[in-house]
Order: C-alpha cells, then sequence, then structure tokens
C-alpha cells in the first residue's frame, strides 16, 4: 500500500517542477562545489575523471563526468527523501575521484558517461577495492560505439567479471517500486536501453558491484525534471529506477 502510495506522490511531486519552463540544452557548469562529505546520511557522491584526449572534450564546459551537475545531484536526493525512509542530504553533494579514500565512506556513486572515462593504474585499483569492499556504482550514459571504451576499462578493473544482461524480473526494480517496464527511451536519441549488472563471482543471485544503463541517460531526466521540456511519465519512471538502486545497494 505505502508504495502504490508513493508512485502517485512522486508524480505530484514532480509536477510543480514542471512549471518552470526553461529551455533544454546542455548546461554550462561555471563552478564545483566542495564535497559535503560523511554525515551518516545518503549523500549523492559523483565519480570524477579525466576525460578521453578527443579534440574538444578537455574543455572545462564539455568535462563529461559532470553532465547533468548539478541539477540532477539536487533534484534526485529531494526525491528520495521524500518518498522513501532513506535519510537523504539534500544540502550538497560529493565529488571524488577512485583515488580519493573519503570515496570509501560512501556505499553509493554515479558514474556518467563512460564512453570518454580514462583511469590511471591506482584509479583502476581503487575502482575495483571499492566495488569489492561493498561499494555500489550506478554507470550512466553512453551510447553506441561508446561501449568500447568503457568495456575496455572495466576490462582493466574487473577481468574476471563479466557484464550479465539484466530485466525487469531482477529484484533491483522491485527493489521499492514495482516497475513494469524499464525500456523508456533514451531522453536525447530515442533507442531502447540495455541494462547489465556486474555481481559477486559472477552469480546473479548473489551482491551486485554495479549496474549498468547503456543507451540510456536516466539522470537527464533528473536533471531536467523542473522543466517542462521532457515527458513527465518518463521522468517518473528514471527516478523510480534511482530510487531502486539506492534503496537495492543499501538492502543488500
Amino acid at each position: 500500500m505505502f508504495r502504490r502510495r508513493a508512485v502517485r506522490w512522486l508524480a505530484i511531486l514532480l509536477l510543480p517542477l514542471a512549471l518552470t519552463g526553461q529551455g533544454r540544452g546542455r548546461r554550462r557548469v561555471t563552478d564545483y562545489a566542495p564535497p559535503i562529505g560523511y554525515t551518516g546520511q545518503f549523500t549523492y557522491t559523483r565519480i570524477r575523471y579525466t576525460p578521453s584526449t578527443e579534440a574538444g572534450y578537455g574543455r572545462r564546459y564539455d568535462v563529461k563526468w559532470d553532465h547533468d551537475y548539478d541539477q540532477s545531484d539536487r533534484h534526485f536526493p529531494l526525491i528520495l527523501r521524500d518518498v522513501t525512509k532513506v535519510f537523504s542530504n539534500t544540502l550538497g553533494s560529493n565529488i571524488y575521484t577512485f583515488d580519493d579514500l573519503d570515496l570509501f565512506k560512501h556505499p553509493w556513486a554515479y558514474l556518467c558517461e563512460p564512453g570518454f572515462l580514462t583511469l590511471s593504474d591506482s584509479e583502476a585499483l581503487n575502482m575495483r577495492k571499492y566495488l569489492l569492499r561493498g561499494g555500489f556504482l550506478v554507470i550512466d550514459d553512453f551510447v553506441n560505439e561508446q561501449w568500447d571504451n568503457f568495456e575496455e576499462q572495466i576490462r582493466r578493473v574487473l577481468p574476471e567479471y563479466r557484464l550479465i544482461p539484466l530485466d525487469v524480473s531482477h529484484p533491483i526494480f522491485h527493489s521499492f517500486f514495482e516497475m513494469k517496464r524499464i525500456d523508456f527511451p533514451h531522453p536525447y536519441f530515442g533507442m531502447q536501453p540495455v541494462y547489465y549488472g556486474i555481481f559477486e563471482d559472477n552469480d546473479p543471485s548473489k551482491r551486485m558491484l554495479a549496474i549498468v544503463n547503456y543507451d540510456n541517460d536516466v539522470s537527464e531526466y533528473w536533471e531536467w525534471s523542473d522543466t517542462d521540456q521532457l515527458p513527465r511519465d518518463l521522468t517518473n519512471e528514471a527516478y523510480k529506477l534511482g530510487v531502486n538502486y539506492v534503496v537495492y545497494a543499501m538492502t543488500h
């Protein structure tokens, strides 16, 4: 009963957010807030990395790890706080590299645009340690041939692990909201997303270390939920995914 009420409440929460009608496009980042650190609450934690050296990607306004910052990082904890009993920090977020030991104080982290990810040897080692010691990583926002770089990097980190396809029957999609669909389209390109899990011992019945949203951009929906630029019903589905990811990570 509570979860059915929460679904309705999610739509109500998003209704006033859709009234500002801001134009949609790449929001330029001019500054990054310092990490809020460990507070004993769930704090949205974003991974920073050195982007690909392809022409243009080193410019500050086009840094790939910060896509959807900071609107998605602010909007999502508000929804999580209001529809669950998770103590969610709504005053700020964290940005860490895998070499930052403070990352290990936070069991949930978000990695954006892994198609442009590069890792030093120490970052690859610490990413491995983070995942194997109980961290949960949401890997989001990449499409098409960007898979190749992501796969190359993840093989460096977890060479013995497999990327296992997921469908809507997996428990992560039912950990709080009972999701009936996970095939809502990419907000820019319209393709159907594919989901993968990385599991302890390559066993889907054991702990999930990371979930991969391929051909999707879930946090794009979160970022623009204070406008009328994306369909509200799909934005709701994206929020349900995120809430489920947190609840699953905190209970497994």
